[in-house]
């Protein structure tokens, strides 16, 4: 009865079910590319465990159509992916912006995990402005000397800032206006390599970046968010996939990158799988047959379509 069963059981099976039986479970390389909400997820970002870059596994959660982007500093929305010149346009909704000064160290900053440093760094163009920062604050050791951080970034900084209609409730102190340190200090992210607002004992901030050169009408019209620009190191390995048509993505140790193919995985490309298979279907073929007596095989590439041809032998039911 066990041969009868098995016997019925390959009858079902399609070549390319056959073949993913012998080869392994594998991922549907249709899954690699997706949507949430109107933003498309493509490599190297993924919303599915296994596909995409290794470097920016368990980064994109989608959850009622809103891309989330998660670091260690906390969740952001995010608003755009640019895969043309590589960002991505992350929003906090405790930052403040030009309309509103959020106070209280609710914002996220920014910083991400050090594995994650080659991938993933805010524009060079994008400035962060830290907002009532104490006067022990790691940014003004040194005070009243004129060591500060504090500067203007692609001709954005806190002097135009103050000018927001949100600081009227505030009076800003602005640099130099006092013995105590600003309320505004302007600092591009590779100058102290993480926006921790606890560490930098501030109550909050506010972030912008330009894509363009400034428009006239000052920090009203700037653009409030966070420009994450990304990199992707050896994409060779990728594009060599992607033309084999293969979807790129990782192992389960979180850092080999494998090509998926539709029958199984590869270190390579996908044209080495489909050599591969045909032998792995061969050789399990010829195991069938020698220890159940199944069938006489002649050519299984030319019968595995259809298993009607297969001469069974049930004798031993």
């Amino acid at each position: 009865m066990t041969t009868l069963l098995l016997v019925l059981f390959f009858r079902t099976l399609t070549a390319t079910q056959f073949a993913l039986l012998v080869s392994g479970s594998a991922v549907d390389v249709t899954t690699c590319r997706s949507y949430c909400g109107n933003i498309t997820v493509d490599y190297p970002f993924a919303l599915w465990p296994g596909c995409g870059h290794p470097g920016f596994r368990d980064l994109l959660f989608c959850m009622n159509d809103v891309l989330m982007f998660h670091i260690t500093s906390g969740s952001y929305r995010v608003l755009d992916i640019d895969y043309a010149y590589q960002a991505l346009t992350l929003d906090d909704p405790h930052m403040s912006n030009c309309d509103a000064i959020v106070l209280g160290g609710r914002g996220n900053g920014f910083e991400i995990e050090h594995w994650r440093a080659p991938y993933l760094n805010p524009a060079a163009d994008n400035v962060f402005m830290l907002l009532g920062c104490s006067a022990e604050s790691p940014l003004f050791q040194g005070f009243p000397n004129k060591h500060l951080p504090c500067r203007n970034v692609s001709g954005m900084g806190c002097e135009d800032y103050y000018g927001c209609s949100a600081w009227g409730v505030f009076g800003p102190k602005k640099l130099g206006a006092g013995a105590g340190p600003p309320e505004c200090c302007a600092v591009a992210f590779e100058a102290i390599k993480a926006i921790n607002l606890t560490k930098l004992e501030c109550e909050g901030y506010s972030s912008a970046y330009s894509l363009a050169p400034l428009r006239e009408e000052g920090p009203g019209g700037w653009s409030y968010g966070i420009r994450v620009r990304y990199s992707v190191q050896g994409s060779d390995f990728c594009r060599a996939c992607q033309a084999t048509g293969g979807a790129c993505g990782y192992g389960a140790d979180g850092v080999r990158e494998l090509c998926l193919c539709r029958n199984s995985n590869s270190t390579s490309n996908c044209d080495s799988v489909s050599s591969s298979s045909s032998k792995l279907v061969r050789s399990f073929a010829n195991t069938l047959s020698e220890n159940f007596g199944l069938y006489d095989y002649d050519n299984m590439e030319e019968t595995a379509p259809n298993l009607r041809e297969w001469r069974l032998n049930i004798r031993s039911c």
